[in-house]
């Protein structure tokens, strides 16, 4: 076992028996470790249910083109804990911490700590601040765990610039069961005189967050109030103001990402003290990846499982909007390439798997539901799934493996065929470690 596969597992048992979402724990150990958090270049905080991590990717391009270092913190992992942590390098592109650099945090944040309760997310948000002010880098990109007021992320005083992606119901037990609650929850990272960009949002989610700003006196630049963006003959249009770019379309697949594409060259403009010329943004987009998310896998083990002719496409997303944009996505996919398409889903037992899977009537031939493996969460039992899947009207069946699930369509179905796997981050990483021949670290 990897070293910091033991450290992992050891910081799991300082989880508190109660969780309370605060950052009194996290601040604590801040101060210990000799408050890491001051000591970092310019913030660029980014919380939101859908779309941060493609918001932070395309960022990061952008950034990186125009010359820039970036330090990147998102969540969770796919495979790897160390994609996590992903530091500036001298020689090109950010790359996942190494397994000695991660032990080395890990390991220091632990002993400071000495045994006292405290979550796995806030310990090791804390070694990765501690790995950011030690190596140089221009920028921070910083991802929101969970919700954003508490989180523990929400411990940096003056951020260069707050980011909200798209807002919808996720995590309703923690956050609150309407959009306004859990939109006043991810305005939490809005500070006083940081300007924060919004991107499209229902007019609900958007009072709110304008109301959060407005109170403490923080600049709001709103998506279709400030800036926008759309496919126009295969090219991505943006436009503020008096600016208009006519942009190559991003790598990234989905109507959603153009979306995603046009919250992060809003947040690259907003950072004044940063030159970022239109060439960089030609490039960042052109170059963004961000595995998990419509990613199609192009070989490896699992697609020499399906017949010549035949798409296996992977996505983590779990939500209802998620589920709407990728029904969507899937559907101009099946107007420019027609193939029969199917779905292979896990899903954690805490989402809401009809709300995710009824956008899939009428697209989706084929439904089958597996267990998701080595996840620390309770996950949907496949029978539990399919059912979900049949009451919004789905033809649904149970496999107990990816694998098994693949070839139960190739013998049912033969033929061409467009295959989605979605529903879980946690089932994308065990897919992509499956295809990588790894084992994967627990999430």
């Amino acid at each position: 076992m990897a070293k910091s596969d033991q450290l992992l597992a050891d910081l799991m048992l300082l989880h508190p028996r109660l969780i309370d979402l605060s950052l009194g724990r996290i601040e604590t150990l801040l101060g210990k470790l000799g408050n890491p958090h001051n000591k970092l270049p310019p913030v660029v905080h980014i919380a939101g249910t859908n779309g941060k991590g493609s918001v932070a990717a395309h960022l990061c391009a952008i950034l990186e083109a125009a010359g820039y270092k970036v330090h990147v913190y998102v969540s969770p992992h796919l495979v790897r804990f160390h994609e996590r942590i992903s530091l500036a390098s001298p020689e090109g592109p950010s790359r996942p911490i190494a397994e000695d650099a991660l032990v080395d945090v890990l390991t220091r944040a632990q002993s400071v700590n000495d045994g006292d309760d405290i979550t796995q997310f806030e310990i090791t948000t804390a070694a990765a601040l501690l790995a950011f002010s030690e190596t140089p880098a221009d920028v921070l990109l910083l991802e929101v765990g969970l919700g954003g007021r508490l989180d523990a992320t929400n411990v940096i005083a003056e951020p260069a610039l707050s980011v909200i992606t798209s807002i919808s119901m996720d995590h309703a037990d923690k956050l609150g069961d309407s959009l306004d609650q859990i939109a006043a929850e991810k305005a939490g990272i809005i500070k006083p005189d940081v300007t924060c960009v919004v991107s499209q949002q229902e007019d609900g989610p958007l009072d709110v967050i304008d109301q959060v700003a407005q109170d403490i006196g923080a600049p709001v630049v709103a998506w279709g109030r400030d800036f926008e963006a759309f496919e126009q003959r295969g090219r991505l249009i943006f436009q503020r103001n008096d600016q208009l770019l006519d942009l190559p379309m991003s790598a990234l697949h989905g109507r959603h990402q153009v979306i995603n594409a046009g919250t992060a060259i809003a947040a690259a403009l907003e950072l004044k003290a940063f030159n970022i010329p239109d060439t960089a943004i030609e490039t960042g987009l052109r170059r963004v990846s961000w595995p998990g998310r419509m990613q199609q896998l192009a070989n490896g083990p699992l697609v020499t499982r399906i017949s010549s002719g035949s798409e296996l496409w992977l996505d983590g997303g779990h939500n209802a909007a998620a589920g709407c944009v990728l029904a969507q996505t899937m559907a101009d996919l099946d107007e420019r390439s027609p193939k029969p398409m199917h779905l292979i889903t896990g899903m954690l037992a805490l989402k809401d798997a009809a709300a995710f899977l009824a956008p899939f009537r009428g697209l989706a031939r084929h439904v089958m539901t597996v267990p998701i493996p080595g996840s620390h969460e309770a996950s949907h039992a496949p029978e539990i799934l399919a059912k979900a899947a049949q009451d919004v009207g789905l033809r649904a069946d149970t496999s107990t493996s990816v694998e098994a699930a693949l070839a139960r369509l190739e013998h049912q179905f033969p033929g061409p065929k467009r295959i989605l796997i979605c529903g879980s981050l946690h089932l994308a990483g065990h897919v992509l470690a499956l295809q990588q021949g790894v084992a994967p670290q627990a999430s």
